[in-house]
């Protein structure tokens, strides 16, 4: 008769392993780890049986080489001295031995640990550069077929509406409003408003601002020839995020070769005239980054 597990009990004990599989690099670090101040334990523990084991050994080779007797000969001496080395280092064996077994299996828990994070962090970014570079190619298409303003109407979300203001002759006027979306830009992007710690009142003062942060980045990534996010996002005030230690520019690679913060072009001339003058109480910053460039450090730039 063929025996089988239930099926609920199959899917349990399967869900336990997969569990284990993904915790598996901490579950190897923590071991290791252990095991590495064990070692540590052991070995001190060891260290104090070692004065007891050379006297013991000096004793006695002092006994072989200044015994004399006329059935003792040279040969014998020699023999006993050579026998006499062998059990010390067979001593010292059995006091350090289980330190340094316990020691190689936890340096080799922490190398494994290393080694799945490695690959995993290696998966990851291949999927994730592939993701970026399909996105990439759909919006390059978008902006052939329909123009780089309708592109960024499509991917933002094109928002109208209309507004009353105030004319110079007391009388009200409307004026039609474009925003766009949850506002606005990919998941880089920043709004640099009053809450930035470099804001000022008077809109010029900032322009002028990120006008120079983007020159400055830009000679940095020139000199340095690679510059992730985060150090974009450092210099105009806002914290890390786990993205930005991931994507930004590699100069003379596969991308732009320069930082944009995406309000300084043409096609971004009616947010920036809306921010000049008062309109808007921010700006939006979109940042053209490469992508993930950890895979591309190091590698010879295509030609």
């Amino acid at each position: 008769m063929k025996l089988s597990m239930p099926a609920g009990l199959t899917r349990a004990v399967s869900r336990q392993i997969l569990v284990a599989r993904k915790n598996s690099p901490t579950i190897l670090f923590v071991a290791g780890t252990v095991g590495v101040v064990t070692t540590t334990v052991l070995a001190c523990r060891a260290t104090l049986k070692v004065e007891e084991v050379l006297n013991d050994h000096q004793k006695t080779l002092l006994d072989i080489k200044t015994v004399q007797h006329e059935e003792y000969t040279e040969s014998d001496r020699k023999q006993d001295m050579a026998t006499l080395y062998v059990q010390t280092v067979i001593k010292f064996t059995k006091l350090y031995g289980p330190a340094i077994i316990l020691g190689t299996v936890s340096i080799g828990m922490l190398t494994q640990s290393h080694n799945i994070l490695s690959k995993r962090n290696a998966g990851l970014t291949a999927a994730y550069a592939a993701l970026e570079k399909g996105f990439k190619d759909y919006r390059r298409r978008v902006t052939d077929e329909f123009g780089p303003e309708k592109e960024r109407e499509l991917r933002f979300g094109k928002v109208s509406e209309t507004v009353l203001e105030d004319a110079e002759d007391g009388k009200v006027k409307k004026r039609k409003k474009t925003t766009f979306g949850d506002g606005g830009g990919s998941i880089y992007s920043k709004i640099f408003d009053e809450y930035n710690e470099n804001w000022d009142v008077h809109p010029e003062y900032n322009v002028l601002f990120l006008r120079g942060a983007q020159n400055w980045l830009n000679d940095q990534l020139r000199t340095k020839g690679h510059l992730f996010l985060n150090d974009v996002y450092r210099q105009l005030g806002y914290e890390d995020t786990p993205a930005g230690s991931q994507v930004g520019w590699l100069y003379e690679g596969d991308g732009d070769n320069f930082v944009d913060f995406g309000i300084f072009t043409d096609q971004h001339m009616n947010q920036m005239h809306d921010f000049l003058i008062g309109r808007e109480g921010g700006i939006m910053l979109d940042f053209n980054v490469d992508g993930p460039i950890w895979d591309k450090i190091g590698k010879k730039a295509r030609r």
